[in-house]
């Protein structure tokens, strides 16, 4: 009796998040059938102007920047109807000769390439990105990071979202796809099911509310009714506060039907953990009641601790391992996500240390990001610590 009384909680959370997941996979359904644009010709589209901030070489980096140069987002008389800016830090930054040999393979696209210098404030992205805003020509703002890979059919695809006019914001869901690292590997897997379960169940139950910082695109009158980036050089993450008063200001903000692909390059443990802890101390903070019920996104971890309180309930660990699969499989076909046996087998290592890392969450206020260690701020403001 007394084990069972112990047992209780953890048998409370596990069935609040058996019901996370079926709401998943009705959100994975309620996604699906979100009507896919007709993609507009360009002639009737929106100019462009695709803003890619860049640091050093990403793995994949030419042909990440490749699908962007050979959009054929075009106008009637054959002429690119997008632009494409560049933003370093230094006018020694090696991504510079992929982007000039790409320039010199697609001569009729039209690019600006800006340095910037140290920015003056904690956010580097947020500084290039507002230097590229003054720099465009286009009045439709899409902002890809280095390691987004798209095809054919990207820009066509929000071009036809943003014919919506009430539309302020969209942001792109996305397919991770690792490195050679079994680490990478793990977060991807975190990615392509737990993560995105999370953004599709937030969509369904309260609206798009929030940004995912690969790929953004978005009106610069709304940038600029919001504050633009001036508001924003604080955050560390920017993104979802653009979302979220984007979407506080009256404007309707989508998950957009077009898929990225998300190339997290080659990890090692010590940078693969220390992203994901930089990920969930700045969650807790950007949205504190949103990480505490991220809890319930973790139905393993969960089976794990009412088996460890009550033996005799050992039976939930398989049957929450089954369900769990079920929801990773309906997960990763919504983003076309490739899954071999390696997935499968990996997938509760995975779910274990995910749960892991968000304990860890709620501790400590620093976060190391390239290079450089910051403080974290109650309200998701950042500052660089000397």
């Amino acid at each position: 009796m007394h084990l069972w009384i112990h047992a209780a909680l953890p048998a409370v959370l596990l069935a609040g998040s058996v019901v996370y997941v079926l709401l998943s996979l009705l959100a994975v359904f309620r996604y699906r059938r979100q009507r896919v644009p007709v993609p507009s010709a360009a002639p009737n589209g929106t100019p462009i102007s695709v803003l890619k901030p860049l640091h050093g070489i990403d793995e994949g980096l030419e042909e990440n920047l490749r699908g962007f140069f050979a959009q054929p987002y075009r106008h009637a008389d054959g002429a690119p109807a997008f632009e494409l800016l560049f933003a370093t830090r230094d006018a020694e930054d090696p991504a510079i000769a992929v982007v000039e040999a790409l320039r010199r393979e697609f001569p009729e696209v039209p690019v600006s390439r800006l340095v910037t210098g140290e920015p003056p404030y904690p956010n580097a992205k947020v500084y290039s990105l507002a230097l590229m805003v003054d720099a465009a020509r286009h009045d439709l703002l899409v902002m890809a990071d280095s390691d987004v890979r798209v095809d054919a059919g990207f820009l066509e695809t929000l071009s036809a979202e943003f014919s919506d006019p009430a539309l302020g914001l969209a942001t792109c869901p996305y397919r991770a796809v690792a490195g050679t690292s079994v680490w990478s590997f793990l977060e991807a897997l975190h990615m392509n099911t737990e993560f995105l379960g999370g953004v599709l169940t937030a969509r369904m139950l309260e609206g798009v509310r929030f940004a995912l910082g690969p790929t953004i695109a978005i009106r610069r009158g709304v940038l600029g009714e919001i504050g633009g980036f001036a508001e924003l050089r604080e955050y560390l993450a920017e993104d979802f506060v653009m979302g979220q008063r984007a979407a506080a200001h009256g404007y309707r903000v989508i998950l957009s039907r077009y898929v990225i692909e998300h190339r997290i390059g080659s990890q090692d443990l010590a940078h693969s953990l220390a992203h994901r802890l930089r990920w969930a101390r700045s969650t807790r903070r950007s949205r504190p009641a949103g990480y505490f019920g991220e809890l319930f996104l973790r139905p393993l971890g969960l089976a794990v601790l009412l088996t460890a309180a009550a033996p005799a309930a050992w039976p939930v660990l398989p049957a929450t391992l089954l369900l769990r699969y079920l929801q990773a499989d309906a997960m990763r076909r919504t983003v076309q996500a490739r899954f071999g046996w390696k997935h499968w087998l990996l997938l509760p290592a995975q779910d274990m240390l995910s749960f892991a890392i968000w304990l860890a969450g709620f501790f400590g206020s620093t976060i190391l990001w390239r290079g450089h260690r910051y403080r974290l701020e109650a309200d998701g403001r950042f500052t660089r610590i000397p």
